[in-house]
């Protein structure tokens, strides 16, 4: 098991919404979650499941201090000055942060983040995950026997979020691989 991972709010909303998520707390003994992050979460049915993961001990909040934000800060500007490359907000700029600090696995859907941690080689230390990741580490570690493929269109049906086709075909045959 992996010990921690930090989510922003589009992964938290989209995990939500998966009849599946509570293998999240299987592949990571914690997911903290930025105050940020929190406050930006409306949905009446996320907030119930973090509330309750929350009091589980399964997800943790986060508290950011100042230097952490006016270094978040400092990212969101940053990714906002190069061209053609997608700006990152606030929340996940966070996440990135902290993630890099105290090594946790980022977890968000945002391209802009996935991007940052591409474009500058100083940052290639930082983890980050999409929900494809994860639920392949779910489909790595067996907690899941479905046929890999019948898993993501799950998740994609039940979330609403199209996973890139070219990166779905090719995690299918990483795990394909494996059997």
């Amino acid at each position: 098991m992996l010990k921690f991972a930090i989510a922003d709010t589009c992964f938290l909303i989209d995990w939500s919404l998966w009849s599946k998520r509570n293998l999240l707390f299987k592949v990571f003994r914690v997911v903290f979650v930025p105050e940020t992050v929190l406050n930006e979460v409306k949905s009446e049915r996320t907030l119930e499941w973090l509330t309750n993961k929350l009091m589980a001990g399964t997800l943790a909040l986060f508290t950011e201090t100042p230097d952490v934000v006016e270094e978040a800060r400092r990212l969101v500007e940053l990714t906002r000055s190069v061209p053609n490359l997608r700006g990152v907000d606030l929340p996940e700029a966070i996440c990135l942060i902290v993630g890099k600090r105290r090594k946790y696995v980022v977890l968000t859907e945002n391209r802009g983040a996935l991007m940052y941690v591409d474009f500058f080689n100083e940052q290639k230390n930082i983890i980050v995950w999409r929900s494809l990741e994860v639920i392949k580490e779910i489909l790595k570690r067996k907690l899941l026997s479905d046929d890999p493929l019948t898993v993501f269109r799950s998740y994609e049906e039940e979330t609403k979020h199209r996973f890139p086709e070219s990166d779905l075909r090719r995690a299918i045959h990483e795990l394909r691989g494996k059997n």
